[in-house]
């Protein structure tokens, strides 16, 4: 391998590890203020399982891991404390005949065990399902009204 295809390399690796981004487990305490000043507005009822933050593309967020009448609700928030995303668990029973069709055909015969609803500054953008098949896991997304997503949310 010639020198320049060594730094081309390197550099690829180096832009390519910016996108990705790690989560780490972080205290109540470490939210920013205005962070902590917005999750009192998510906390009515909800039991806290945890906080995370993690930085993508040189944009931090943090995330509230809660328990909200006995099912999961995960929001993100940005350095202001704005909801950029809401990720909320939603049974199966209660979604529309096409988006429940639309989550059956893809999961391929496999089961589908959790469903979340997927908002966005507080629009739906999509449904997201935890599927096992064969003891293997993976998750599919189906857009609001059960269409296919042209990219993943």
């Amino acid at each position: 391998m010639t020198i320049r295809n060594v730094s081309i390399l390197a550099a690829m690796i180096s832009v390519s590890s910016l996108a990705f981004a790690a989560e780490k487990s972080i205290r109540q305490s470490d939210l920013p203020p205005a962070v902590e000043s917005a999750l009192q507005g998510q906390m009515k009822g909800a039991m806290v399982k945890g906080f995370t933050t993690e930085t993508e593309n040189g944009r931090q967020t943090y995330e509230a891991e809660l328990i909200v009448d006995g099912h999961t609700k995960d929001v993100e928030f940005d350095r202001d404390g704005n909801i950029q995303e809401v990720e909320e668990e939603v049974a199966f029973e209660t979604l529309s005949p096409q988006v429940k069709a639309a989550l059956t055909t893809q999961a391929r015969s496999g089961t589908v065990k959790k469903v979340e609803s997927l908002r966005k500054h507080d629009k739906l953008v999509a449904y997201e399902a935890q599927v096992e098949k064969s003891g293997k896991h993976f998750e599919i997304q189906v857009g609001p009204n059960g269409e296919k997503l042209h990219h993943q949310e």
